[in-house]
């Protein structure tokens, strides 16, 4: 039952949660936030199938005397919580199941982050050819005949700025466009939307995924955008963004304008209300709860056990 618990859940998580967080409203109000909210509901779904794996080895996992007197007086109880008819073989589907859930999103999430390290390293070389440091602007400065700026992840962690992008801006633009990057490096954007891109890649046959791949890019940049229009004037920071256009900027960069650009020029001009502190609160309260379900739901028998049913040593 537990095991089938877990399986509901991520199920349920998948097919419900993803498509109802994608049509809330909220998200947009409180970007930061639902970053967390989409990679709890990622991380939620991929552990409840671990764990409900886990959960059906219980009972050819035999309870060793050395665990002390408690366990030994609990076994009982434990098992007939836990107990499933599958025998050895459903057992041993459990394990290879965890494993494998495990070890891909284990193995995609490391692939992914030395890819993007490898990146921003040879861009980093790129850079002390190419480009020139501006003490002024903090930034390095690359001649090229596009407007764009964008930042790198990893040691030093450079803004970059076009010298087409500083012919284009103007004073309070750029100061929005510096201030949007710099707020990528300060919320560690590059970070979890490596992570987002980790579910997808562990799991490409997941549409659900995917979603949470592109709502994690997505939201990074309207944070950004917030934190820029916190200390420049929100028409600056949209006018910065109308400049730069679509520009790419390349893998593993996190870049001020983009293919949503549009959009969020639309939300800078007629920004929604940010959550109230209650609001915030309840959704926080809610993630957090999201994310230790797959826990509660694997060791909530064997809490009930231990504290109804077990006999404590004296």
């Amino acid at each position: 039952m537990i095991a089938a618990g877990l399986a509901c859940y991520a199920v349920l998580l998948l097919a419900a949660g993803v498509p109802a967080l994608a049509r809330a409203a909220w998200p947009g109000r409180a970007p930061q936030l639902a970053i967390f909210a989409w990679l709890a509901l990622a991380g939620s779904s991929a552990a409840s199938v671990a764990l409900g794996g886990l959960a059906l080895t219980v009972p050819t996992t035999q309870v060793s005397s050395g665990l002390g007197a408690l366990l030994e007086a609990c076994d009982d109880a434990l098992r007939a919580r836990y107990a499933h008819p599958g025998g050895a073989a459903l057992a041993g589907a459990g394990v290879v199941l965890a494993a494998v859930v495990v070890g891909r999103l284990v193995w995609c999430t490391a692939a992914t982050l030395v890819a993007d390290a490898r990146t921003g390293r040879r861009h980093r070389r790129g850079l002390r050819l190419t480009g020139r440091a501006d003490a002024r602007l903090g930034a390095v400065v690359v001649d090229h005949g596009e407007p764009a700026a964008y930042c790198l992840p990893g040691a030093g962690r450079p803004v970059v700025v076009t010298t087409a992008a500083l012919r284009a801006l103007d004073e309070a633009q750029l100061a929005a466009v510096l201030a949007h990057e710099r707020a990528h490096q300060a919320g560690r954007h590059h970070l979890l939307v490596s992570l987002g891109a980790a579910f997808a890649a562990a799991f490409p046959w997941m549409p659900a995924f995917r979603i949470v791949r592109d709502e994690v890019a997505r939201l990074a940049e309207l944070a950004a955008d917030d934190a820029a229009a916190a200390c420049s004037p929100r028409l600056a920071v949209a006018e910065a963004l109308l400049t730069l256009g679509a520009a790419p900027a390349g893998a593993a960069v996190l870049g001020a304008g983009g293919s949503s650009a549009a959009a969020r020029v639309r939300r800078l001009i007629a920004p929604p209300n940010p959550l109230g502190r209650t609001a915030t609160a309840g959704w926080a309260l809610t993630v957090t709860a999201l994310a230790a379900s797959p826990l509660i739901l694997l060791l909530g028998p064997a809490v009930v056990v231990a504290a109804g049913q077990c006999p404590i040593p004296h």
